[in-house]
């Protein structure tokens, strides 16, 4: 193999921290030849740096006038950057649509042009939201929960001292109905608790053994009409992580999907598939990973309500009568533990809950 040129290798040295970027990034020369190509605009483009490296980046479009023009309205009105939306041209794939900003550096005859997929950006604008929504629901639970616990016990130490005051078995009764409502509150903000209270115990997880665990929980409540596929990539190794963490999550998930094809194991066409995979160069959480864990649960029940699909991650959403709603939201929060992202992808037929851990 012949050795870089020693500008390119120079160019690659400078430009190394680009490297670690998940958007796409090109430094050019005033006239748009490229010196340097970072390796997230590698994969998109789907060829090497090396054939980058040299080539004139407008080629790299489906219309090149345009990043000449940006490249042109920079050196004659002195702009510190130009902003477009434009189609990238990739080898043997399909064209990305992007965002492009042309950015004059500090070295004069060097122009920064970093691409941010659009689709990647609407789903960077989600992530972000759905982390502060996330954040606010956990403070607003912790919070909630302490204020209710407090006065809660004094409610049923009341209600324990008139019972014994009571001589008639009638009006017991009701002082039962007071305590046992309020151990069910109190089971209420234990599981709102719980993900507070408990450390976060790190140790080598298989996740199959994860997802077999829950297979057979799931089988032994739901022995009839029901069909679990596994669908795993059993080339995925060990990693480090909190398994109690983990089995919850996935329950929770799974449980959630029993529930809505109670209809279909009536039917005994009832199916629900656990599947695994390892992903490359992923961006979730404004953070590029070289490889994260991937796993879904997808059901063929009727879908998440479209009057919740949008608020299934809150505490107390439920889609069911009856449910409380916190399944989800522990879910989330064990996700995010493990620094990963837990989204939801449903229609009639077909709910896809998608989970994804960053790995080392």
């Amino acid at each position: 193999m012949c050795p870089l040129p020693v500008a390119s290798s120079l160019n690659s040295q400078r430009f190394q921290a680009f490297d670690l970027l998940a958007t796409l990034v090109a430094v050019v020369q005033s006239n748009g030849d490229v010196l340097f190509a970072n390796a997230a605009l590698e994969d998109a483009l789907g060829i090497s740096r090396r054939s980058i490296v040299g080539s004139h980046f407008s080629h790299s479009f489906t219309k090149p006038d345009l990043l000449q023009s940006a490249l042109k309205g920079l050196g004659r009105d002195q702009l510190a950057a130009v902003r477009y939306d434009a189609w990238l041209l990739r080898f043997g794939r399909e064209t990305l649509p992007v965002h492009v900003s042309v950015i004059l550096s500090d070295t004069l005859d060097e122009i920064i042009i970093e691409l941010v997929p659009l689709e990647q950006q609407t789903r960077q604008d989600r992530e972000e939201r759905l982390a502060e929504q996330a954040k606010a629901n956990k403070e607003l639970v912790r919070n909630l929960a302490h204020e209710i616990k407090n006065p809660l016990g004094g409610i049923r130490g009341a209600a324990q001292l008139l019972e014994l005051e009571m001589d008639s078995p009638e009006l017991t009764e009701y002082t039962q109905v007071i305590i046992h409502e309020a151990d069910r509150l109190q089971s209420l903000v234990d599981r709102l608790l719980a993900p507070h209270r408990h450390p976060h115990l790190v140790g080598d997880v298989n996740i199959h053994e994860v997802f077999e665990r829950i297979r057979a929980l799931i089988l032994a409540e739901f022995p009839k009409g029901l069909n679990v596929v596994r669908d795993y990539d059993t080339s995925i190794p060990e990693f480090r992580g909190d398994r109690e963490q983990l089995i919850q999550t996935v329950l929770n998930i799974a449980h959630n999907a029993c529930h809505a094809l109670a209809e279909r194991m009536l039917q005994g066409d009832a199916c629900m598939t656990f599947r695994t995979r390892v992903v490359r160069q992923t961006t979730f959480g404004k953070q590029r990973y070289r490889l994260a864990l991937e796993l879904h649960v997808i059901d063929n029940g009727p879908g998440v309500p479209d009057a919740i699909k949008d608020r299934i991650f809150y505490p107390l959403v439920s889609g069911r009568e009856g449910g409380s709603g916190l399944g989800l939201t522990l879910a989330q929060t064990f996700v995010q533990q493990h620094h990963g992202l837990i989204e939801c992808d449903s229609v009639p037929g077909c709910t896809d809950f998608k989970i994804l851990i960053p790995l080392p």
